[in-house]
């Protein structure tokens, strides 16, 4: 390290190259959630301006050699020559940070790409970008490599587009290669970004999202546009669930803001014969998953205005206390978008709304609709109410019960169950635990791990599906309990990620269609009752090989068919098949053989659990586990192939 600091150790980053420089300030992460951000960004401004009524259509194609297009029918990214930079303004768009036109609040009311950097940055993370402007029956364009534009803006003809231009009359297109020295992969997931595409078409009633995958021999393509924005929305959430009510409740509308802007609101809500809740919230289109002043102002009106309502019902004499925010709240699908004139996101990733003023404003225009509502239809009053007040009384039934438990835990010293084989380490970021399927492989596992980093948690036989369920039954399972109990951070509305005691939470059950259930009961447990768990990165599937193959005094493993053809193919011996051991279940290993395939760090296999798409992931787990049986036969039926090699 150099002692000597002076003024020519100060380096100034020109242009785009603080992006590439730490690309992860402006997209998160150079994974594939970062390649799919440069869509967004793209897709956002596009939305942007159908958000001001100039744009009905949004076309995404993914080409061959991981290419990426986007079309829109706007009024145009302007090209003449800006009269302060003395380059056309589609230069400074696609090349400065924070230039655009979504400060003055003239040329888009409201907006979601708010920081002026959305274009630019997947300009300047692409090995190379071009733009095209349809604008007065004429077609402009400009390229760039790495960021940096080739030649002025320029005019061509139509015949030298490299893509049909049939339907595009007015708007914008931009088209790019990721670079692949920035990213870790540069293929798209074409499911991944539908998801995505969807729920901007749930947002923006009427507009038309497509996407199609070009990339394969016969073209995948998506339609998405819904006449019911989000009511829509609420309705394909709760496709695979009882409701209690055939409509959701829905309203609309806008309230001023105390700064010369207006708010707009839409919101709807059902309820549904299930025990969680699902809650959507949107700023300007972006999911705010963090929540904000908007969810805090949502939230409170409608504990308030059902409470009201509970007092006035013919059930407030059978209960001693009122109804909490979570007694209201379960069982409710609802998503809550509003437009915010100029939104204080925290982040570029915007996951939480600071504006204090949103609060008082949501709150306000919910009580009024929600209450207005349930007055003109007394019956679907009268239904949630009941529901709310049977959410209560499990509520205080499962406090009851972790009462009791504490006072049982209490009791003993370590307050920690029999059947977790501890480790000795204390800094939860440097210790593993363990959930292991059986008391044969949990044996194994004790005596074949690092005891200093690795805690071993025995189960036997499967648990409950709480999906099915509600809170004072799972806080109570015998199966649950110790799980509980070994994280250390309680469940449901009482966890707290602070007290984790583990950092990797590894699932390691069979490689059979038995396993397969046991982790799926956890993974649903995990979602429903301990999110962050799964948010923060923390679980993870453990992944025991299928087979051992025997060379000798050498074994090797291989971990499906694949690899096990690959490792006979590069030993280049004559292996008898019947020398292959196909493992059974995690039993059949001692603990040698367990450290040495699954447990050890510097060589097991180890998938993280993330969830992507948050929607998507409420759906799937409502498909496999929840009460309705159509839905899962159809989704057994349509991946049944990826489950036809199981020896079952």
């Amino acid at each position: 390290m150099n002692p000597n600091y002076s003024a020519q150790n100060i380096q100034v980053l020109k242009g785009l190259e603080a992006v590439r420089k730490r690309p992860g300030m402006y997209i998160g992460t150079t994974g594939i959630d970062g390649l799919h951000h440069l869509v967004f960004e793209v897709v956002d401004n596009s939305v942007d301006e159908a958000m001001q009524g100039f744009c009905d259509e949004i076309i995404v194609v993914l080409e061959g050699n991981d290419i990426v297009r986007v079309e829109d029918n706007g009024r145009g990214i302007p090209v003449d020559i800006h009269p302060i930079e003395g380059v056309s303004a589609l230069e400074l768009v696609m090349t400065r940070l924070h230039a655009g036109g979504k400060f003055d609040k003239k040329s888009y009311k409201v907006s979601g790409g708010l920081h002026g950097v959305g274009v630019s940055v997947v300009n300047a993370l692409s090995q190379w970008c071009e733009a095209f402007v349809f604008l007065d029956d004429k077609v402009y364009t400009q390229s760039y490599k790495i960021g940096v534009a080739d030649s002025p803006a320029y005019e061509i003809t139509p015949d030298k587009l490299p893509f049909p231009v049939d339907h595009i009359t007015t708007g914008t297109v931009i088209r790019w290669k990721a670079d692949p020295t920035v990213f870790e992969t540069t293929t798209h997931n074409f499911d991944s970004l539908s998801n995505r595409l969807r729920e901007l078409a749930f947002l923006n009633k009427g507009l038309k999202i497509t996407i199609r995958d070009e990339r394969l021999s016969a073209p995948k393509t998506h339609n998405f546009k819904f006449e019911g924005g989000v009511k829509s929305f609420v309705d394909y959430l709760n496709e695979h669930k009882t409701v209690l009510f055939k409509d959701p409740v829905f309203f609309e509308g806008s309230r001023e803001d105390g700064n010369g802007g207006t708010i707009e609101m839409e919101a709807a809500i059902q309820y549904n014969d299930g025990f969680n809740e699902i809650m959507f919230t949107f700023v300007n289109d972006i999911n705010t998953r963090e929540g904000g002043t908007h969810l805090v102002g949502f939230k409170s009106a409608l504990t308030h205005t059902l409470n009201e309502f509970f007092k006035k019902s013919k059930h407030v004499k059978k209960m001693d206390e009122g109804l909490s925010g979570d007694d209201v709240r379960e069982g409710l699908t609802a998503v809550l978008s509003i437009k915010v004139p100029d939104p204080q996101f925290e982040g570029q990733t915007k996951g939480k709304l600071g504006n204090s003023e949103v609060k008082g404003i949501v709150e306000t225009f919910v009580n009024e609709q929600l209450e207005l509502y349930l007055d003109q239809h007394p019956d679907i009053a009268s239904a949630i109410i009941e529901k709310t007040m049977l959410a209560a009384r499990a509520r205080i039934a499962a406090r009851a019960a972790r009462d009791a438990t504490r006072r049982k835990n209490a009791m003993d010293s370590a307050g920690l169950p029999g059947k977790l084989s501890d480790c000795t380490e204390k800094d939860p970021a440097l210790c593993e635990l363990f959930i292991v399927e059986g008391d044969s492989a949990g044996g194994s596992a004790k005596m074949g791990r690092n005891r200093q980093h690795q805690a071993i948690l025995s189960l036997f036989g499967k648990m409950l599906n709480v999906e099915k369920t509600r809170i004072e039954k799972v806080v109570t399972n015998e199966k649950l309990q110790p799980i509980i109990a070994s994280i250390g951070a309680g469940c449901g509305s009482e966890f707290n990620i602070e007290k984790i005691r583990y950092h990797k939470i590894i699932i390691m059950a069979d490689a059979d269609v038995d396993g397969s259930h046991i982790r799926t009961l956890l993974l649903t447990f995990f979602y429903r009752y301990m999110t962050e768990l799964i948010e923060k990165g923390y679980v993870y599937i453990a992944m025991p090989p299928l087979y051992k193959i025997p060379v000798g005094k050498q074994n090797f493993y291989a971990y499906d068919d694949a690899e096990k053809d690959k490792i006979m193919a590069g030993l280049g011996k004559d292996i008898k098949r019947e020398s292959i051991q196909r493992y059974k279940g995690l039993g059949e290993m001692n603990p040698d053989q367990l450290w040495e395939t699954t447990m050890d760090p510097s060589r097991r296999n180890i998938i993280q659990v993330h969830m992507d798409d948050a929607v998507e992931a409420e759906r799937i787990f409502t498909t496999l586990m929840g009460e309705v049986v159509g839905p899962r036969r159809v989704f057994i039926e349509e991946n049944a192939l990826l489950v036809s090699n199981l020896d079952v």
